[in-house]
């Protein structure tokens, strides 16, 4: 068909442009649209892994020597002469500590060294007795009998001398022991003798000692606790005066009271005159957790519908899960319930992704 000039002025205006541009566009081709994988932006990706969380716990306790040495005397019936030490005193391991009258064991002692030496005169006249018939035997100067006598009265009496000298030296045994000597090195807790006393070896010691002043936190944990904490685990302590020292657990019990559901963990703690056997005290463990699903903190986003999380599927879509979250440290975040371990996770919920879109996971990215 041929759209000559008379054509054109034969129609109205409106018509005219309508035709012109409908020609024009007959001979254009529309544009391709891009599929949105194509249009898909890398992204910092994560996998939801298992991995322990650093977290708080809290505990308290009383502090406790780590080894408590009662001392006590060996010898009962005796009067304290002397106290050599007081309550916060350090000793060193054999240092005197207290003095028993040791005059009525002196004497008892000298009687036994003398009856001693009263023996060892008595057997060598019984020995001399018994030399003086050696090579009488079957001679018919002495019976037999008279020469086995005077060889059995020096046994004797040598058996004799050896019974007395340890009956001495056991008396030299317990006026040793009227001093009351420290079995340790450490620090005296609590005194309970004074001059005069009469010693028993039964009832309340003497002494108190803790064993190179080492003195403990032995604080309780709860049973649901007790996976958090390990020996090794250190600990912030504060004590009855808001001062934090350092500490370290030394040990956990293996045993849980079956009443109160509470186990015992032992905190070892620096020497210190401020720590005091007895006290009250807190522990805080920043560093116990316990493993579980865990992501970067900056991979959890919040909105008026809580908690979730960007999850990036096999396609390449992302998703967005709701989550609830645990415990935090070191920069990650506990999730106790979401999506499932293994699944890949947009690292930076701040990134501006709806569900939907489609991403490009980068692992190797900050």
């Amino acid at each position: 068909m041929n759209f000559g000039p008379r054509l054109f002025r034969s129609l109205p205006l409106a018509a005219t442009l309508a035709l012109a541009l409908g020609l024009g566009l007959a001979g254009c081709k529309a544009p391709a649209t891009p599929s949105p994988k194509a249009e898909a932006r890398a992204v910092t990706v994560v996998r939801l892994e298992m991995r322990p969380v650093a977290g708080q716990l809290t505990t308290s306790g009383l502090l406790t020597p780590r080894n408590e040495v009662d001392v006590a005397p060996d010898l009962a019936g005796y009067r304290v002469s002397r106290v050599l030490v007081e309550e916060g005193d350090w000793v060193r391991a054999g240092q005197p500590l207290a003095i028993m009258d040791d005059s009525i064991l002196r004497a008892q002692v000298n009687q036994q060294v003398a009856l001693v030496a009263q023996q060892r005169a008595t057997a060598a006249q019984r020995e001399a007795e018994a030399a003086r018939v050696a090579g009488l035997d079957d001679q018919g100067v002495l019976s037999q009998e008279q020469v086995d006598d005077r060889r059995f009265a020096a046994r004797t009496a040598l058996a004799a001398v050896s019974a007395q000298a340890a009956a001495a030296q056991e008396m030299q045994t317990r006026l040793a022991h009227l001093t009351v000597r420290a079995p340790v090195s450490g620090l005296i807790l609590q005194r309970n003798v004074r001059p005069g006393d009469i010693s028993a070896t039964s009832g309340t010691p003497w002494f108190r000692m803790a064993e190179q002043g080492d003195i403990e936190l032995w604080a309780d944990v709860s049973e649901a606790d007790y996976p958090l904490v390990r020996v090794g685990l250190p600990a912030k302590v504060t004590l009855a005066d808001e001062s934090v020292v350092d500490g370290r657990v030394r040990l956990v019990s293996p045993r849980v009271d079956s009443t109160t559901r509470l186990g015992t963990v032992r905190i070892g703690l620096p020497v210190r005159s401020d720590i005091r056997a007895g006290g009250y005290a807190k522990a805080s463990f920043a560093d116990a957790g316990r493993p579980g699903p865990s992501l970067p903190e900056t991979a959890v986003r919040y909105d008026a519908n809580g908690a979730s999380v960007m999850v990036v599927g096999a396609d390449g879509r992302v998703s967005q899960v709701p989550v609830r979250t645990g415990q935090r440290g070191d920069g990650y975040v506990e999730i106790l319930s979401g999506p499932p371990p293994g699944s890949v996770v947009v690292a930076k919920a701040a990134t501006q992704l709806l569900p939907g879109d489609y991403v490009k996971p980068d692992w190797g990215g900050s």
